[in-house]
């Protein structure tokens, strides 16, 4: 029978909750993850309306029957307070090539999206009306069937209403260990 030994940097700090919210980020920080962009269309912004956007890792399909997709919202995010007035939304998995796109859509205290939307290559859904990233991997529009309450996040459940794969080439952009990172 094979015996673990705990790893030297393995600390177990509790605070009241638990484990300490730096111990618990570094254990986390080892879970690779895909990256998408999350898209949403705010018609109430002004008159013309505004396209909104924020990078997730904590994505994930949850059924076939229905298509359920999940995605983790910051509570605190413009994000959450548009897909909980606004059900329809979009995401793009984006590829390899699509780092810069990640990080611009991650910076905290970030300039308005209006800016952010202003150079990137993108088609509107047919469905959500929101931004599909040009050149992801694969491009869904959705409609929020739940949102679950988790600690500092929302957890918005999404049935899937339209899905693509583009012809676009490459791997995935994934997250590990704080930094962007793709296969090869």
């Amino acid at each position: 029978m094979l015996q673990q030994t705990p790893s030297p940097r393995a600390e177990t700090i509790p605070h009241a909750d638990g484990v300490s919210d730096d111990v618990f980020r570094a254990a986390m920080s080892r879970l690779g993850a895909g990256v998408v962009l999350v898209t949403a269309f705010d018609p109430e912004d002004g008159p013309s309306g505004e396209d909104v956007g924020m990078t997730a890792t904590s994505f994930v399909s949850v059924s076939l029957d229905p298509p359920l997709v999940m995605v983790s919202v910051r509570n605190d995010s413009r994000m959450d307070d548009l897909l909980e007035r606004q059900p329809l939304w979009a995401v793009s998995v984006l590829s390899e090539s699509q780092r810069q796109i990640a990080g611009r859509f991650a910076m905290k205290g970030r300039i308005s999206d209006r800016l952010l939307f202003g150079d990137l290559s993108h088609e509107r859904g047919e469905v959500a009306g929101a931004p599909l990233v040009d050149g992801a991997l694969a491009v869904l529009e959705c409609r929020t069937e739940q949102r679950v309450p988790a600690g500092d996040h929302t957890l918005v459940i999404g049935r899937v209403l339209t899905a693509r794969t583009p012809s676009t080439e490459g791997g995935p952009l994934l997250y590990f260990r704080g930094r962007y990172r793709h296969l090869g």
